[in-house]
């Protein structure tokens, strides 16, 4: 089973590709993992929200294959804690999909598209955080998850 973190654009902070990278090298000890940046849709004047969003879903849409379990990052997704989140994650590991897709949407959100083609969806918080900001703390969240699976002591109760 591979892990794709799909997020739209670049991140224009250092400090976060430097913290997301930290993660993303360890989390290859655990499992297949990679991160794709899709490229995010400029909304230069009057393309409205609306047109972005469609435009960033039909990148995505066409990145997928049918047999892909998507789950979205989105704020009304199920919420878990750590070690409820590496429960999860052990019971998606066993799915008969040959890759686990969590896709962080753009600016404005995902199409209607994207949400119906979605799996699942996955709240990282109750609060609003950056969608680059996200990136680094799913790849945390991600890698606590193996070592709370593997009872490693880097999660403490």
């Amino acid at each position: 089973m591979k892990i794709c973190f799909w997020v739209i654009g670049k991140t224009n902070e250092k400090y976060l590709e430097d913290g997301t990278r930290i993660y993303e090298k360890r989390l290859h000890h655990y499992l297949p993992f990679t991160m794709d940046i899709i490229p995010d849709v400029k909304s230069g004047g009057p393309l409205a929200a609306a047109m972005v969003k469609e435009k960033e879903g039909n990148l995505i849409l066409a990145k997928l294959k049918p047999e892909d379990y998507l789950i979205l990052l989105d704020e009304q997704g199920k919420s878990y804690d750590s070690v409820g989140f590496a429960r999860y994650m052990e019971k998606n590991l066993h799915l008969p999909a040959r890759r686990i897709i969590f896709l962080v949407g753009g600016a404005y959100g995902f199409s209607p598209e994207v949400y119906g083609r979605a799996n699942d969806k996955l709240a990282l918080s109750a609060m609003t955080f950056s969608h680059q900001m996200i990136r680094l703390f799913f790849c945390e969240q991600l890698y606590r998850a193996m070592t709370i699976l593997r009872h490693e002591p880097y999660h403490n109760p």
